[in-house]
């Protein structure tokens, strides 16, 4: 089977993964500090707090920014921790439509935003694609809503020459074993703000109120600062492979668009076609991973207040993903395009 998802680890992480282990230091050590403090410089940002997942992550950034018992606007096509974490955190979500490229509708955003009044919006950098932060943050400027990035799926993604995760007032990243960086599980609670990170780390840390646990070990962020180091170089092979994608599988297929001024890093490459199920049937048979990220939309899942969200219902029914990480060898890629030709032959 050609997995969609393949994290891999070399002899530079076994040899880190000893130290650690011989040094005895397993946890709040030397790596996490090196590991929050490269993150913070990639983002170009001054704080990054790691924390033990991307769900707790958007948890404590909402906590941070005081939600409890105000209005999140959040789109309909995520992973379900996105709407989780506002209800965790005592918020009362509020589900909109997505536009072309899977991200935020911002027109539907700013009539939620007037019949709302939301204290937080949650656009989130869907399969590594950068939503529209300037229309977001024009707009939260003009109403004055917070914005938290979810940009678990987008690490090293940029918009306008800027790293997601850098633009909007807070963000959230997952180090799921997925993720373009993976470390098994773990998240990072990024900002600029000096004021949010302050209240950030009440949340992290024990003392000024009650708190949790939600450390990451010396472990994970050793994986996570030498994954961070290949990055870069990875989301280009990734985007290779995606352009490649492009070029040679037919026309039947909805590819995705990449919007103007991104940086998409295609943590998933995902096609849409009327015949979906079929399609994932035949490339499974053929050993080929594909899978549907996601099969529900988020006020569906949770029965949440929503606008209209057609576009993303027709969406539901039509995406799928094919495997598109670094570590494909040109064959399977080729592969991969020569299967997806002959899908079209009735089976």
């Amino acid at each position: 089977m050609i997995n969609i998802i393949e994290p891999r680890f070399f002899e530079e992480e076994e040899e880190a993964i000893l130290s650690i282990l011989r040094s005895r230091k397993i946890t709040r050590g030397e790596w996490t500090k090196a590991f929050e403090e490269a993150f913070a410089k990639y983002l170009g940002v001054k704080h990054a707090f790691t924390v033990c997942s991307g769900t707790v992550a958007l948890f404590i950034a909402l906590k941070a920014l005081g939600v409890e018992g105000q209005k999140v606007v959040v789109p309909a096509m995520s992973f379900m921790a996105t709407i989780d974490a506002v209800y965790l955190a005592g918020g009362v979500p509020v589900v909109v439509d997505v536009d072309e490229y899977y991200t935020i509708d911002p027109n539907q955003l700013e009539d939620a935003v007037k019949k709302y009044n939301p204290k937080v919006v949650i656009p989130v950098h869907l399969y590594g694609q950068p939503a529209d932060m300037d229309a977001i943050m024009g707009l939260s400027e003009k109403y004055g809503f917070y914005v938290l990035e979810d940009s678990a799926q987008a690490h090293g993604a940029e918009f306008k020459g800027k790293k997601v995760g850098s633009l909007g007032h807070l963000s959230a990243f997952s180090f799921y074993a997925s993720k373009n960086v993976p470390m098994g599980e773990g998240g990072v609670i990024a900002t600029d703000d000096d004021k949010l990170a302050k209240e950030v780390k009440k949340w992290i840390d024990f003392g000024e109120h009650p708190a949790f646990n939600v450390r990451i070990t010396e472990f994970q962020a050793a994986l996570g600062y030498i994954q961070l180091k290949y990055l870069d170089q990875r989301n280009k092979r990734r985007r290779e492979i995606a352009q490649k994608y492009k070029e040679h599988i037919n026309s039947s297929f909805v590819h995705p668009a990449e919007r103007e001024g991104a940086y998409h890093v295609y943590h998933l490459y995902t096609l849409r076609h009327k015949e979906r199920d079929r399609i994932i049937k035949f490339l499974k048979e053929r050993g080929i991973d594909a899978r549907v990220y996601y099969s529900y939309l988020l006020n569906e899942l949770r029965n949440a207040e929503h606008l209209p969200v057609d576009r993303a219902k027709v969406f539901k029914e039509e995406v799928f993903s094919i495997p598109v990480h670094p570590y494909l060898t040109d064959e399977e890629v080729d592969f991969i395009i020569e299967t997806l030709k002959a899908v079209e032959v009735p089976v």
